[in-house]
């Protein structure tokens, strides 16, 4: 799907996301803020590496499927409920109506967050009831959210996605505000406090197991149709904070070179191990991942992308593009929530980067739009044309590996301020087709 909640998305923080990490508003970093920000050129350097080069080809006829997405964030209630504490039947018929509108802007995958922060959308055997449907952790809302979700999207021929943080327990510090029986109040030893917020810690391998079998008890548990992570691995770094995870380190890092070494492998193994568990428990469930849209830059690394600021490998401890090349997940949603020409991290930049990233790898390219920028005042001027993001569409078709679009979000198919959604829909979506096999 950002950067807050899906990115954060929580009031009162996000300005402070988006003054110390860069964080665009809602969902994502703003590479040209972040550390080592400057100008960028736009283009890959197909001399770089082999499997750069520049794959340009006339737009590619219509597809018989595609993935057509679109993110649901529930976490401080951004998408879905509307609000804590409505009624089971209201929450379901804005739960249908969502539903309803993806079918109408003829998308074809719903990606729903059912696991916001270390709670859940469904009667979880290892964590509580999720906050933002009664206002209270841990109450029970009267009804199974992710098990209508499942059957209804099913039943208008939509894929239902079930969305989790792995990491995250709250966008506060105070675990006396948690349910008196979440995990994070019985094993404190497993949290650390960082910007504000509460996280399970990467580098303790009884909390990777733990988050794990948290999310993977959903998947045995409905016909989903895949798992998605989203881009929270290890949190976009503040400056002057370092997260503090000294205890974890000493104790289990001492066959690496350094500190990034080691927590790069603590996220390689959750991303490798998840996803040899879901084959184990359902091999139909395919395993998505959303991250940051910058691996590298190609001034820190040959094989990176023409880009500046933030990068998910040196900063989030993310190997972005080891999991594509292993073939740990079978799909990728890179999250380019920038406009055409953008200095730091140009969209026409990055999708041929991403393209050359997948090829040969069996792994299918979905490219992450940021639908919520369209018509924000706060946004450059691209971003007030409602014509901006149907050229994101043109320019993509234009390489073989991107299979389909995933907009950031629900909200915003909705109410589609200066009919950008419409225009997408005009030019390219007349007809409805089935997402990828």
């Amino acid at each position: 799907m950002g950067l807050i909640g899906r990115r954060g998305f929580v009031a009162g923080t996000a300005a402070a996301m988006l003054a110390t990490t860069g964080a665009s508003a809602g969902r994502g970093a703003d590479p040209a803020a972040g550390r080592g920000g400057g100008p960028g050129v736009g283009g890959a350097d197909p001399g770089t590496d082999p499997g750069l080069a520049d794959a340009r080809a006339e737009p590619r006829a219509p597809r018989a499927s595609e993935f057509r997405g679109m993110w649901v964030a529930t976490i401080a209630n951004r998408d879905w409920p509307s609000r804590t504490g409505l009624e089971p039947e209201v929450q379901r018929a804005e739960l249908l109506a969502h539903l309803d509108r993806a079918v109408a802007r003829r998308l074809n995958v719903v990606v729903l967050q059912v696991r916001p922060s270390a709670d859940a959308l469904w009667p979880s055997p290892h964590e509580p009831w999720a906050q933002c449907l009664t206002g209270v952790q841990g109450r029970d809302p009267g009804w199974d959210p992710l098990g209508t979700a499942v059957e209804e999207a099913h039943a208008r021929g939509l894929e239902l996605h079930a969305w989790f943080n792995p990491y995250r327990v709250a966008n506060h510090t105070d675990p006396t505000r948690l349910s008196a029986d979440h995990p994070a109040r019985r094993h404190p030893e497993w949290t650390v406090p960082y910007a504000g917020k509460l996280h399970y810690n990467p580098g303790l391998p009884e909390v990777r197991r733990f988050v794990q079998d948290a999310m993977l008890d959903a998947v045995g548990r409905y016909a989903l149709d895949a798992v998605h992570w989203d881009d929270y691995f290890y949190p976009y770094p503040v400056a002057g904070q370092a997260f503090p995870d000294d205890e974890a380190y000493a104790r289990h890092g001492g066959d690496f070179p350094d500190r990034a070494a080691w927590r790069r492998n603590n996220v390689d193994l959750l991303v490798s191990e998840t996803a040899a568990r879901i084959k184990e428990i359902n091999p139909q469930v395919a395993f998505g991942i959303s991250p940051f849209g910058v691996w590298r830059h190609a001034t820190t690394d040959p094989k990176g992308s023409d880009t500046r600021g933030v990068q998910s490998y040196d900063d989030l401890h993310a190997d972005t593009r080891k999991w594509v090349r292993e073939g740990w997940i079978d799909y990728v949603v890179p999250q380019l929530y920038w406009h055409i020409g953008f200095a730091g991290a140009d969209y026409a930049t990055l999708v041929p980067w991403w393209d050359a990233v997948v090829r040969d790898t069996g792994v299918a390219l979905h490219i992450g739009e940021a639908l919520y920028k369209a018509g924000d005042p706060a946004q450059p001027a691209p971003w007030q044309d409602p014509k901006e993001l149907s050229r994101h569409l043109t320019l993509a078709e234009r390489y073989p590996g991107v299979g389909g679009h995933c907009w950031f979000a629900a909200k915003e198919v909705t109410t589609d301020p200066i009919g950008a959604m419409a225009a997408v829909v005009a030019d390219h979506y007349p007809t409805s087709v089935r997402p990828p096999g």
